[in-house]
């Protein structure tokens, strides 16, 4: 699925969420998230996840896995939770808004209210709307007849009105697909024993996977059917280790393939087992990012871990060429890493006296002068972005 300028989400407002008691944002097409721990970035992240998992009609589930409803509200501060967030439609005027308000019920939820809705005139305060929903109260626009219904299916309280919208209903639709398709990578599982080092099925693979189990055959797929992002991939291998001469994918069974590392060094190839932390982390971040498969929507947590500062340049690129097919948010506690990015990229989260997230982009906080003199990290490092504990 292939993001962009036509398709995009341009806003996100988020209340009641962990630390995120009260935050606006402008969604660009790369986000960088700079902070101490504890100030949010990985609670920014987490609430895609979650949108993404109650689009697919998975939010009792999503919601299970955070510990319970009462575990991901503002910690005294509130009993609900609500997010809103809006797309660009291609060739309208007015993006498509979706809402969503979560509260406690007993030691459960239930679904307060959830609307989407588009202006399509000049009055603000009269938008058409795709769907209505208070409570059990569930209407959607039917285009045939010309007006909201309820629905004549069994509607499951517990999911989003949204993850159930008929298929034939065009702009809700292609918006839940979006949505749904957000796709979370934490930090690679290097392990000895861990997927990302063991043989791999030979099928073809648009993604290394979240765990790196389908990495060798995602890069055995692009060597295949598309060699210019297998060579780019491979370049940007060389440039990061000079010794590097090529991957090759030797056969280890029936239908099975292993990965070779051919290094100038040795007479041998190395195989995955015999690399190290960062270059395979490097090379899963480095498939991933020039994959022709990316999601609408990337979320990445920490990409820098286990990697030399040398490789943070290459990193910075590869994910702002990246971004030009997904919407790329990545959440990051390397100032070495900020160096090479602009400040209309990194989004700085500080806490507030109340203990509550704070969230503004860089290019809002006047480092022009400042920024003559001093590279964006040094800025950082003086406070100048605040981000810090």
């Amino acid at each position: 699925m292939t993001p962009n300028a036509d398709k995009r989400f341009e806003r996100i407002h988020i209340k009641g969420f962990r630390r995120l008691e009260d935050i606006q944002l402008e969604l660009r097409n790369l986000c960088v998230l700079i902070g101490a721990n504890g100030s949010g970035k990985t609670s920014f992240l987490d609430v895609f996840n979650l949108l993404a998992a109650s689009a697919e009609g998975r939010l009792n589930n999503a919601i299970s896995s955070f510990g319970g409803f009462s575990s991901i509200l503002t910690a005294n501060q509130t009993k609900q939770m609500s997010i809103e967030v809006s797309m660009k439609v291609p060739r309208q005027q007015y993006p498509l808004k979706y809402a969503l308000t979560v509260e406690s019920r007993g030691v459960a939820y239930e679904i307060a209210e959830e609307s989407m809705t588009q202006q399509r005139t000049q009055n603000p305060n009269d938008p058409f709307k795709h769907i209505e929903s208070i409570r059990d109260d569930i209407r959607y626009f039917e285009v045939g007849k010309g007006k909201l219904i309820r629905p004549t299916w069994e509607h499951k309280p517990l999911e989003t009105s949204l993850s159930q919208v008929p298929k034939m209903f065009h702009e809700p639709e292609e918006f839940r697909n979006r949505l749904a398709s957000s796709t979370f990578y934490h930090v690679l599982n290097v392990e000895p024993r861990s997927p990302v080092r063991l043989p791999q099925p030979l099928q073809p693979a648009m993604l290394p996977g979240r765990d790196g189990e389908n990495l060798i055959s995602c890069l055995f797929y692009l060597r295949e059917t598309n060699r210019d992002r297998f060579e780019t991939i491979e370049d940007a291998l060389r440039t990061a280790f000079p010794d590097f001469v090529r991957l090759d994918f030797p056969p280890v069974a029936a239908g099975t393939l292993s990965m070779t590392w051919k290094d100038r060094n040795f007479s041998h190839p190395l195989f995955p087992l015999q690399l190290s932390e960062g270059t395979l982390r490097f090379l899963w971040l480095a498939t991933l990012l020039q994959s022709p498969g990316l999601t609408a929507i990337t979320l990445l947590d920490e990409p820098e871990v286990s990697l030399h500062p040398q490789l943070l340049c290459l990193l910075a690129g590869l994910m702002r060429e990246a971004s030009s097919r997904t919407q790329l948010i990545v959440a990051t506690h390397s100032d070495r890493l900020i160096r090479f990015l602009k400040p209309e990229e990194v989004v700085a989260m500080d806490v507030s006296e109340t203990g509550t997230a704070q969230a503004n982009w860089a290019d809002t906080l006047d480092l022009d002068l400042w920024l003559k003199d001093y590279t964006l990290d040094e800025v950082w490092d003086m406070g100048r972005l605040g981000a810090r504990s």
